[in-house]
Parts: C-alpha cells; sequence; structure tokens
C-alpha cells in the first residue's frame, strides 16, 4: 500500500525539484502539508497531491507516453478513470453528492438516498416509483424453482427477464431515466419478497420490506442504516461494471445485472460471505484459530483492512457501532470484539464492511448467503446512479489494450 505522506526529501525527489519550489507548491494549493507527529513537527506532504502534480508534469513533458503509462496503472487501485459527481471517498470519509454518508445513515431512508443519488433531490423521492405493485408471474413462470436458488440467483433471472420483456427497458431519455430505476429496484424487493414467501408489501419503505420479509422487524432500522452506508462506493469492479454495461446502450436492468455478476466474486461481495464464514468459525473455535485458518484458506484477512480507508473504514465504525448499541450481548457481538482485538494486535488491519455486514446477518439470524442479498440491495441503488450518468454521458466506455505479446 503507497504511504500517505512523504517527507520533504521524499517529496523533492520524486518531483526532481529543490525545496523551495516544493513549499511553492505548497503555498499555491498544489500540494497539501500538515506537521508531523514528535517534538520536531517536522512537515510531512499528501503522497496523493505529489503524485497527481507528477502525473500531470508528465503529462505536459511526454503526453502520448504519459497517458499510456498512467492507463496502465489506473486499472488496479490507481487514479480515477471516470468524471462522476455522484460519490467521493477522500480523508477516510465517504460521501453521496457531497453529503456525509455516515451521517446521511443516522436518519435517512433507502429511498430518500436513491433520489439523492439519480437526481441530485433527495426530497423527489415520492415522484419516483419505489412503491410500484409488480406481477412477477411472467418472470419466474409457473414452475417456479425458487427454492433452488439463492436469493442473489433470484434477482439475476428477474434483472434478465426484466431487460428482454420490459417495453421501457430501453428508455434512455433523461427524463425518463429515474423511473426507471425506480422499476429495477423495485423488482429487486419484489423478488426478494417471492424468494423468501412473503406476500409483497409495496406501501412499505424499502428497508421495512426487507425487515418484513426476513422476519426482523425489530431491527428494521439496523438494515436501513446498512443500506444507507452500501449504496455506493466509487468505481469499484461492481459499479465498472454497470458502467460499461450501460454506455453500450443497454438497459438499466441489464446494467444492473452486469453488476450483480461482477459482485459475485471472492474479492469483492463474496468477501462478505468469508467474513461470515470467518465469524461462524470465531463462535465455534477462538479468534485467533478462526483468522489463522482463514488467512491459510483463503490468502488474505477476511473483513479486514481497505485500500481506501488506512485509518479503518468508516462504514464499519458506523454500522458496528449500532450494532454494538442495540446488540452488544449477542454472540456474534463478543466475536467481533475478539476478531478485532486478535486482528489489530497480530496485523495492525482494521475492520472493513464485510465484518460489519457479517455480523448484522449474524445477529440477525441470517446465512451467509443473506450477507451477499443484502450487499446487492444496497449498491443496485449506486448501480443504478452510475449507470444513469454513464447513459446521460453519452460516451462509450472502451479502453485500449496495450499489445505486450510477440
Amino acid at each position: 500500500m503507497a504511504e500517505q505522506f512523504l517527507r520533504a526529501v521524499e517529496a523533492t525527489a520524486l518531483l526532481g525539484v529543490k525545496p523551495a519550489t516544493l513549499y511553492a507548491y505548497v503555498s499555491r494549493g498544489l500540494i497539501r502539508s500538515e506537521a508531523g507527529p514528535g517534538k520536531s513537527r517536522q512537515r510531512l506532504y499528501h503522497a496523493e497531491d505529489v503524485r497527481a502534480l507528477l502525473a500531470r508534469q508528465e503529462l505536459k513533458r511526454d503526453p502520448a507516453g504519459a497517458v499510456q503509462g498512467a492507463a496502465a496503472g489506473a486499472l488496479e487501485w490507481g487514479m480515477p478513470v471516470l468524471d462522476s459527481a455522484l460519490t467521493r471517498i477522500a480523508g477516510g470519509t465517504l460521501s453521496y453528492r457531497g453529503r456525509d454518508a455516515v451521517t446521511l445513515a443516522d436518519s435517512a431512508t433507502v429511498e430518500e438516498v436513491a433520489a439523492l443519488l439519480w437526481t441530485g433531490n433527495a426530497d423527489g423521492w415520492a415522484s419516483l416509483p419505489l412503491r410500484a405493485r409488480l406481477n412477477l408471474g411472467a418472470t419466474f413462470g409457473r414452475k417456479d424453482s425458487r427454492q433452488n436458488l439463492s436469493c442473489a440467483e433470484a434477482f439475476l433471472h428477474a434483472l434478465a427477464h426484466a431487460g428482454a420483456q420490459d417495453i421501457g427497458a430501453q428508455d434512455t431519455r433523461a427524463g425518463q431515466l429515474p423511473a426507471r430505476a425506480a422499476r429495477v429496484l423495485s423488482l429487486l424487493y419484489a423478488t426478494l419478497e417471492r424468494h423468501e414467501r412473503r406476500p409483497g408489501a409495496p406501501d412499505l419503505p424499502l428497508h421495512a420490506r426487507l425487515a418484513r420479509a426476513w422476519g426482523v422487524m425489530a431491527d428494521a432500522d439496523l438494515l436501513r442504516r446498512a443500506l444507507v452506508l452500501l449504496a455506493d462506493h466509487e468505481l469499484n469492479v461492481s459499479t465498472f461494471a454497470a458502467r460499461v454495461t450501460a454506455s453500450s446502450g443497454a438497459g438499466l436492468p441489464h446494467a444492473t445485472l452486469a453488476a450483480l455478476c461482477a459482485l459475485q466474486g471472492p474479492r469483492h461481495g463474496l468477501a462478505a460471505y468469508a467474513a461470515h464464514e470467518l465469524l461462524t468459525h470465531t463462535l465455534f473455535t477462538d479468534a485467533r484459530m478462526a483468522l489463522k485458518a482463514a488467512t491459510q484458506q483463503r490468502a488474505f484477512l477476511p473483513g479486514f483492512g481497505h485500500p481506501l480507508y488506512p485509518e479503518g473504514d468508516p462504514r464499519a465504525r458506523a454500522l458496528l457501532g449500532a450494532l454494538e448499541a442495540t446488540h452488544a450481548g449477542a454472540p456474534a457481538m463478543r466475536a467481533v470484539r475478539d476478531l478485532q482485538t486478535v486482528a489489530r494486535a497480530e496485523t495492525g488491519e482494521l475492520a472493513n464492511v464485510d465484518l460489519a455486514l457479517a455480523a448484522l446477518t449474524h445477529t440477525l439470524g441470517r446465512g451467509p448467503d443473506d450477507a451477499l442479498t443484502l450487499f446487492a440491495l444496497a449498491r443496485a441503488t449506486g448501480w443504478l446512479a452510475h449507470a444513469t450518468e454513464t447513459v446521460l454521458g453519452g460516451r462509450m466506455i472502451r479502453p485500449r489494450a496495450r499489445y505486450v505479446g510477440l
């Protein structure tokens, strides 16, 4: 992981300038500087600012080479490759259209966050068909095989059918996109209810529909908080898949379908599944043994660390804090505390949102598949926002490859 701060000697070496020039960059606001720890209070310089300035200088010197080199590094935790007005991750914080996600999670509904991301106006959700009554009979047919499907797999079937059969799926007029997005999100909640063999309840808020389907109405607010915290996370793998698909001209159901497929990898959505299994193992053994076994099996520590949050995932802190306030005595929460203590002492890693998601589903008596279900329902709001923004941008996402063969 790249260092967050650089000393003056390191920054000047990277930039190839004298200290006086570095100080000039700071005074012009090009590089942020902070006092370092200890009595000397040596100035430290933000590494991301230094690298961004270096990239701009390279672009001026060799436009073709700089672009090619930047593109190669941008595909793996690199510089942003797309402009977006939706979500910002910076300084250990997450915000949706300039509003802090953790603060929103204290009281905002899923509908309000969806409207904020889709239209920029959180109060505009009432005009969107998020209370749509949908007939899913045609989606699954008479011989419903839902007993053989996970909920995430049922989502895949529903989205594929909607993309192919919904008359309005290809409607990409700007004024219609938020309504189309609302219809897709409503479809997912209706599919969840059908999968759980519950009658549809479109008049309820979305988080309450989930709580009712899972039989945990007393903990509906915890689900609301999780759905808001996980609504979007910039250009992660699944969101990028949604953008690429939408840029081809595909409708919002198919863009969401592409994102859902990308979610089901062990380095993305299934990381929450792995964290759920870690928590289960801890309950039957102890934190140290469970962490050792998980690392040996997966070659990484499920539920801990995040490249974008070196000081800790704010979503995890918020959700685990809410769980501590309501279910501190639950066995899963005791296991989470033990895991955090051992992981911090042995590796220095802090909990990420996967562990928080596992703790929530465990506490509610739900299995690992439901961690993925909750993740997908939450992130669908962001997928639809990014797909909509891509359609409105009017550009196809088609990177070039740098040939390295013979």
